[in-house]
């Protein structure tokens, strides 16, 4: 019958499990026991997990590692052209595609326009202050100029007594020349002069009463430096006397008995010196014959052409 049956199979079980018993008492009280048993299952163990077995063989190999590939998230951005537009008090937008520079933008009452550079979604900016730091912000997150912007200090933290004397758009290879108003200055590589984080990053060294007064690209073949003082004497020398520095004072450019330097830039020698001519015309005047301004780095200089600027400045 059924009972039956199931009382054999709880029988049988009970057997099984005192022999079980037994033998895990008798292997409990014999270390000799537990010695043959270590050995006879590390044998099956061996067997079944061989380097020659299914289980056993290597699945992954030892090999060299392949190179990282660097990625970087600006390849992200899509490259458009964009104008940036920045006020006198401090007020940051991107205008989209390349607008004249000169053009109708509208500022907040007692604001007015500062700078205007044309540039790709892809640069950064280099935001030079007269403290000596450089502040750097993405053109791809620029608010949009439909409005009046948004105060660049919210976006990097610009001491309050500081004034942005420049507004760059950093390219590949892009040098600049930074002068102090004492007549001090060098060249920058400007991918150098780029910063990480909202402090941005001490560039020219200014002693109290000083500061970086220019910052200004120097374009592909210019050979020559004109530096005019407050005393509107103007000197010429070779771009090479300039060294190329990522921080500190740089080395004198003119040498004054009164005031600083006023302006500074970069030129073809042999295609002359040019300077705006100032008012609302946009006229530019070319000087073809600067030779005899041509000195060694460091003089008082002579004044400048007739006509230059009474501002003393290119």
């Amino acid at each position: 019958s059924l009972r039956k049956l199931e009382e054999m199979e709880l029988r049988q079980e009970r057997d099984d499990l005192l022999a079980e018993q037994d033998e895990l008492e008798k292997l409990l009280a014999s270390p000799a026991r537990q010695r043959t048993r270590l050995k006879r299952d590390l044998n099956a163990l061996r067997k079944e997990y061989a380097e020659d077995t299914e289980l056993g063989r290597r699945r992954t190999t030892i090999a060299e590692a392949v190179p990282a590939v660097e990625f970087s998230m600006d390849a992200m951005i899509e490259k458009e052209p964009v104008t940036v537009i920045l006020s006198q008090r401090g007020w940051i937008r991107g205008a989209r595609g390349h607008v004249a520079l000169d053009g109708d933008f509208k500022f907040k009452e007692g604001d007015g326009p500062a700078f205007a550079i044309h540039a790709q979604t892809t640069d950064k900016l280099l935001l030079a202050c007269d403290n000596g730091r450089f502040y750097t912000l993405g053109a791809d997150k620029l608010p949009s100029a439909r409005g009046f912007g948004e105060p660049v200090r919210t976006m990097v933290d610009i001491d309050a007594d500081a004034q942005i004397v420049a507004l760059i758009a950093c390219k590949p290879e892009m040098k600049l020349m930074l002068a102090s108003s004492a007549g001090k200055g060098f060249v920058a590589e400007a991918e150098e002069l780029l910063a990480e984080t909202r402090k941005g990053r001490a560039v020219m060294s200014v002693k109290p009463g000083i500061k970086l007064a220019v910052a200004r690209d120097i374009p592909e073949g210019h050979d020559h430096v004109a530096v005019v003082g407050e005393n509107r004497k103007l000197v010429i020398f070779s771009i090479e006397e300039l060294p190329v520095l990522a921080k500190g004072q740089g080395v004198t450019l003119q040498r004054y008995r009164d005031g600083g330097l006023s302006d500074a830039t970069t030129f073809v020698l042999e295609e002359g010196l040019s300077w705006k001519m100032g008012g609302e015309s946009g006229r530019v005047r070319t000087e073809p014959d600067m030779k005899l301004w041509k000195v060694a780095r460091g003089a008082a200089g002579r004044l400048p052409p007739t006509g230059f600027p009474k501002d003393n400045r290119f």
